[in-house]
């Protein structure tokens, strides 16, 4: 029986070429977990800021460590204690950490959802963090009521993309703003205005806005803060010291996403059936994960880019 298996993993922290393919064991499931045989994984901003130990403080990690945040794949063997997924069950899911660069993973079975008929592994792959990580972060402040003005910023991008369909749902009046390639796909995603940052400032365009979702972080946040009316709220998923960063009149909050399997078979669901739209911008094989790691830090794309293990 074979017991070495590929991964993509970081020894250092470092730049690009701190990630690389390698061999490690093959795990084995303990308690409340099974062994996935993966088969598709998304590739998210959070690979890169582990390489470089952009979050080494709020997230202390031991080295080695294989990247990955999400997966999709079949259950190859369930550990005690586990009764509601079987071997050859279709599964995804967030990692609720990192690992999922592995052709087989162990996992807790609670945080995954089973694949819906119709979506297939590669598709499947590119949902549980950006689907429910919109989700939750579009709903973190409060409620979405009608008419409720929201700025997005990163629209054409994987959270992005999910946010501006759920906030148009709700009925809000949706701000997308987007690059001048990823302009047409973000109003076919309903965005009732849509601006371009390559050729103007949000700022100078937009008022009164009661949310604003900052899926780019940096000065973009920094600048955002005056597009607010009175009561309104950031909500930043990439900027974890927006306390600090706030003026001492304004309303920020930090979101750090969760793996909510019920959420995510929902959503899965919705994308299956043509619901909801899912974005893909690119599929690779394994060998490319290095280089797609550091695209994903240098270069904004819309949609997501997604691993076929089989490639």
């Amino acid at each position: 029986m074979n017991t070495i298996q590929r991964a993509v993993l970081v020894r250092a922290y470092g730049g690009a070429a701190a990630v690389e393919v390698a061999e490690i064991q093959k795990p084995t499931p303990e308690q409340s977990q099974v062994l996935v045989r993966v088969r598709a994984a998304g590739v998210n901003g959070i690979d890169w800021k582990v390489r470089e130990g952009n979050v080494r403080n709020a997230f202390p990690l031991p080295l080695p460590i294989v990247l990955g945040a999400e997966l999709a794949g079949v259950v190859d063997a369930v550990g005690p204690g586990v009764s509601h997924l079987q071997v050859g069950d279709r599964v995804m899911g967030a990692m609720g950490g990192l690992g999922a660069y592995a052709e087989f993973v162990t996992v807790n079975a609670a945080t995954l959802s089973r694949t819906p008929e119709g979506l297939d592994d590669v598709r499947a792959a590119a949902v549980p963090v950006a689907a429910v990580a919109a989700w939750k972060s579009l709903h973190h402040a409060g409620s979405i009521y009608p008419g409720q003005r929201i700025l997005i910023h990163g629209a054409a991008g994987g959270l992005g993309g999910y946010a501006v369909q759920y906030a148009k749902r709700a009925g809000a009046e949706v701000f997308a703003i987007a690059g001048t390639a990823d302009l047409d796909y973000v109003r076919s995603l309903g965005a009732d205005y849509v601006l371009d940052y390559q050729s103007q400032r949000f700022e100078d365009v937009v008022r009164d806005i009661d949310l604003v979702l900052d899926y780019v972080g940096g000065e973009v946040l920094d600048r955002s803060w005056q597009v607010l009316e009175q009561n309104g709220v950031i909500v930043s998923t990439v900027s974890p010291d927006i306390l600090a960063r706030k003026p001492a009149n304004r309303r920020g909050l930090w979101f750090m996403n969760k793996p909510d399997p019920e959420l995510l078979e929902k959503l899965a669901e919705e994308i299956a059936s043509g619901t909801l739209q899912s974005k893909i911008s690119e599929v690779i094989g394994f060998a490319d994960i290095p280089e797609a790691i550091e695209r994903n830090r240098t270069a904004s794309r819309a949609g997501k880019v997604v691993v076929d293990f089989s490639r």
